[in-house]
């Protein structure tokens, strides 16, 4: 990939590592999203590929969200129900049901749909710094990228609730004791904990790897028709007169830039302030 490309992948001893290069703060922009969904397919279906691991290059951000201003282009006008996962659901569908291990290192902030990319995975695992939040409802609309499938499956329905109607940032020990993430390691054991990991995933029989994780991924049940539903949903909001307004004033709240995304938490709280 080009110098300016926003992620480059690099494999050796069948583990495939994307990471996330896209300063200031890892923002999902459509060609970003674009290449990441591109990659991961490819990755699916490579055979000398055992393991597939996301990280950034930042440790400040894994990826902050998907682009506001993106989504503002976004149709708005009603459509028929969808009758084909779209785009990104297909991203996160090839992370988590690939035949071989996925696994996010996330050291810093994710939210939106870089949190959904991550939960998507098959493992997570984190640092103490590392902070989560689902800031859409705050914003107008819904975590449209599987976010509302997967959290109620990993964290409990309360609990999901509480993230996605809450807007709020969630530490990274609250997210361990919540199942949100495997472990939560200092920064220090963090890479030796993941390497191990991967290298003994790696060295196992991949046709025994592959039917282990297909055993599991059965008690998920078939997530289609709830997907297909939250992609309408999501697409429903966008047409609600007051949303653009509402993203347009994350995006004048400092929505987007390093010193508004460090207080994502308390920014989305206050997008329901009356602008002076």
């Amino acid at each position: 990939m080009s110098e300016a490309a926003p992620f480059r992948v690099d494999v050796a001893a069948g583990i495939a590592t994307i990471t996330i290069d896209h300063p200031p703060i890892n923002l999902m922009t459509v060609p970003m999203f674009l290449g990441l969904a591109e990659t991961i397919g490819q990755l699916a279906v490579d055979d000398d590929v055992r393991v597939v691991v996301t990280r950034s290059a930042n440790p400040e951000w894994f990826i902050a969200h998907f682009d506001v201003a993106a989504i503002l282009g976004f149709p708005t006008e009603a459509s028929a129900p969808a009758s084909d996962l779209n785009a990104f659901h297909r991203m996160c569908e090839a992370l988590r049901t690939m035949p071989k291990p996925t696994i996010a290192v996330i050291e810093g902030r994710v939210g939106g749909g870089g949190s959904e990319l991550s939960l998507s995975c098959d493992m997570r695992f984190a640092t103490p710094a590392a902070v989560f939040n689902q800031p859409e409802v705050a914003l107008g609309i819904i975590p449209g990228g599987s976010g509302t499938v997967r959290l109620p499956r990993l964290i409990g329905r309360a609990r999901a609730l509480e993230v996605i109607l809450g807007c709020d940032d969630v530490d990274a020990h609250t997210a361990e004791r919540w199942g949100w993430v495997n472990r939560v390691l200092e920064p220090a054991d963090l890479d030796p904990f993941v390497h191990r990991l991967c290298a003994r995933l790696a060295s196992f029989p991949a046709h025994a790897v592959a039917a282990a994780k297909a055993s599991v991924l059965r008690a998920d049940g078939d997530l289609t028709a709830d997907l297909l539903a939250e992609g309408d949903a999501f697409a429903a909001t966008l047409g609600v007169p007051s949303t653009r307004a509402t993203m347009e004033r994350f995006l004048d709240l400092g929505g987007q830039t390093p010193a508004g995304e460090r207080r994502l938490g308390d920014l989305a709280a206050e997008l329901a302030d009356e602008p002076d």
